[in-house]
């Protein structure tokens, strides 16, 4: 199995030896946020600071410690409706998109973050039409952008998001229609406190309907928070301490060979929610 890690949850240091900490923990690939896992990069600067000769850097890091970039993470809001603020966005994006070819990224990751993450706080709902078509409208440049130079931008479908559950992600896919755009599937993204009871079913519903479309598994526990709102997120855990039920996610990682990267974990913790998940995948 291929398991991997945010490269920001391992130990700190420079990113060759963020990759040696990975690597000695027993993990095989990695999602690598370039402003959270290397000190003083800023991504309001990618555009200029991404480049081939970085990007020669980084391969060689990679591949020293015998390592795949599964994820180039670039988590930022493609829907607001400041054209001036949108536009820098996706010329970040477009470097990330460069980027990643350059150091073998299997896709660039994202999410449809909810307008109140942004300073129009009063745009409309996350899961109004309004913010699909202002998502939409932000989106599609960098989809096409990403045929350009063949690489593939994934998104991640979060229960608050404006692409929220598998069903919106299906009509993003359908109304993109790109070979270039995938999904991310982070099957805890898509609970919340109030659906947490079906978590099962809603998984088993992802991935009937999003299984051929996936690149890349996120991989987490999660546990129920009494003092949320239903309708939030519930609370995130390292992979093996909280209520996750794995049976539908690894039988479909191992047929599929997909990368699965951990998230919420910490140096002390990691390789155990690594161990935990192949122990479960050996029984299945």
């Amino acid at each position: 199995m291929n398991i991997g890690i945010r490269l920001h949850d391992t130990a700190p240091g420079r990113l060759t030896e963020r990759l040696g900490f990975a690597r000695a923990q027993g993990f095989s690939c990695a999602h690598l946020a370039m402003s959270k896992a290397v000190d003083s990069f800023s991504m309001q600067d990618a555009p200029k600071l991404l480049t081939e000769e970085l990007a020669a850097q980084v391969r060689a890091a990679f591949s020293e410690n015998r390592m795949e970039c599964a994820v180039l993470g670039c988590y930022l809001n493609l829907a607001n409706p400041d054209e001036e603020t949108l536009e820098k966005t996706q010329e970040i994006y477009k470097a990330h998109l460069r980027f990643a070819t350059w150091i073998g990224a299997r896709v660039v990751g994202s999410e449809t973050y909810a307008l109140k993450e942004t300073k129009f706080s009063d745009g409309p709902a996350p899961k109004s039409e309004e913010a699909f078509q202002l998502f939409i409208k932000g989106f599609l440049p960098v989809a096409r952008y990403a045929e350009e130079v063949g690489a593939v931008m994934a998104i991640e479908p979060v229960c608050t998001h404006i692409i929220s559950n598998p069903q919106r992600a299906e009509r993003m896919l359908d109304t993109v229609k790109s070979d270039s755009v995938k999904i991310i599937l982070d099957a805890v993204n898509l609970v919340s406190n109030s659906t947490a009871d079906r978590a099962e079913s809603i998984i088993r519903e992802a991935v009937r309907r999003l299984g051929s479309q996936v690149r890349v598994l996120h991989m987490k526990d999660f546990a129920v928070n009494p003092d949320k709102p239903g309708e939030e997120q519930v609370d995130f855990r390292p992979c093996g301490m909280g209520t996750m039920y794995y049976g539908d996610l690894l039988p479909f990682a191992k047929e599929n060979d997909l990368p699965m990267t951990l998230e919420d974990t910490k140096p002390d913790n990691a390789q155990a929610a690594r161990e935990y998940l192949e122990r479960l995948a050996m029984r299945i």
